[in-house]
This record gives C-alpha cells, structure tokens and sequence, in this order.
C-alpha cells in the first residue's frame, strides 16, 4: 500500500474526512458519497474482516506500523495530530481513521432468511444508542437487525464506534418506506413482539416461556415510543416488569433484557 505524507489539512485527497463532528453534513455526506468513516485499528480491522474495502486510511505515525496493514491496496495517508485534529474537528486520539466503501444493503427478506431473533429499531435518531443496540444484538444472540428509514445511520462513526464494531457481524438492511410496504416486509416469516406499555402488554417472562420460533422485536424512539403504525403491525405487544416507579428503560438497555430474555 502507497504512504503519503500530507501537511496540509485542506489537501482534496483527505476530502472523506473533512468536518467528521458536523453530523448534520456527515448525515449526507457519508450515504450519498458511498462511504462511512470506521475509527481506531480494532474497528477498522472487524470492517475489513467483513469484507469491507477502505478507499484510504488517515493515520498519524505512531499508529502507522499497527494500522498500514489493514488498507490492502488503498494509499495511507500520514499526518501528524495537530493536522488530524484541523481536518476532523477534534482531537483523534485512536490512531486511525479509515474512509469504506459502503456495502449495499440487501433485500429485507435476505436479511432476516432463516432468523429466530431479530432486533427492529424504529426512528431511533440517537446515534449512541443504535451503536449499542447493536453491540447487545451481536452479544446476546440476535440473527440480524432491521432499521427504518428515520432511523440513525449505524455505520455513523459514534454507531460504529459505540458499537465496538459489532455492526459489522450483525446482518442488517433497512425497512422500505411505508408507502413501499413499510412493515410489512417480512411480515409473513416473522413474530413481531412491540415493546411498549399497553394495558393489554404480556410480560417479557412469560412471553419469552411461550416464544413463537421466528420473533422481531420492534424497539421504538427514545421519547415517543413505537408508533401507530407499528404498533397496529404487532402481533404482541410485551413489556418489561419493573419496579421501584420507574416505566421503562433506555432502548439500547431494553433490546438488551429483550434479545437476553429470547436468547
């Protein structure tokens, strides 16, 4: 692989990973240029296990003889951290970045093709939260992931950061808009189980007792819920029995007692 030194941080080649904390502009930038940024040689080198191609590393020179190897035929660009810091918009303290090329997303019914747990994330706009929803369902046992449409971008880089690069190993695609048929792909090869509070809510222990063979678990936004439409799709909706006055958890923390619980 070629090494380049740049000194310069308005240099077009480091033109990927200009302005990373804008994510109002990475927001567009990333899908429509065909890329996500992976961070620190850990998560970069689960990436290329995957079978994810970089276009180009951006490393500093004490990560460069950990890192240069995971680029393949992709140039390297060296920079030194205060040039780093002046292209990115902050302080780059894992040693590598790495700009890939985004895979395409397969079809929903490819995704979820012989599952028995997956994991739906409605509207989740918390970039924190869908990187470590995605870490439980890698962890505890979930076949693959479904996002809608609002949903974060789980190849952000705090996704795929928080995630510990589990978003890699995890298949998952996005749900086509509701004009598009929307929930009800793979609406025939699954059990969809809506966490939410409901007078008529069955409680995750007893429905985890009686668990139907092939189950998605629809987790909805931070502070509305699942909506309407979800909702009206479930075919269970199932709650976690707390105590102590509280009525819910953190959505990355209820996937996980969730995929736990149906593991």
């Amino acid at each position: 692989m070629p090494v380049v030194r740049i000194d310069d941080p308005t240099d077009d080649r480091l033109a990927d990973y200009r302005d990373l904390t804008d994510v109002a502009l990475r927001r567009v930038l990333e899908p429509a240029g065909g890329l996500y940024i992976a961070e620190s040689s850990k998560v970069i080198a689960r990436a290329v296990a995957a079978g994810h191609r970089p276009r180009s590393l951006l490393v500093q020179q004490k990560w460069l003889d950990d890192t240069a190897h995971l680029a393949g035929d992709a140039p390297v660009y060296l920079v030194d951290d205060d040039v780093a810091e002046r292209l990115t918009g902050y302080a780059v303290h894992r040693g590598a970045l790495a700009a890939m090329h985004r895979p395409s997303l397969p079809p929903v019914e490819e995704a979820v093709a012989g599952a028995r747990l997956v994991l739906v994330l409605e509207d989740i706009v918390d970039h924190t939260n869908v990187g470590a929803a995605f870490r439980a369902a890698a962890g505890l046992g979930a076949d693959a992931v479904l996002v809608t449409q609002r949903c974060a971008d789980p190849l952000y880089r705090r996704s795929v950061r928080v995630s510990m690069g589990t978003v890699f190993q995890v298949p998952w695609t996005r749900l086509p808009d509701e004009a598009d048929g929307g929930w009800s792909a793979g609406r025939d090869l699954l059990h969809l189980a809506a966490l939410a509070l409901a007078d008529d809510a069955v409680a995750l222990d007893a429905f985890a007792a009686a668990r139907p063979p092939q189950v998605a678990l629809l987790m909805g936004a931070e502070g509305d819920g699942l909506s309407r439409r979800a909702l009206a799709a479930a075919d269970t909706v199932v709650t976690i029995p707390m105590t102590g006055g509280v009525d819910s958890l953190n959505v990355a923390a209820a996937a996980a007692v969730a995929l736990w619980a149906l593991r």
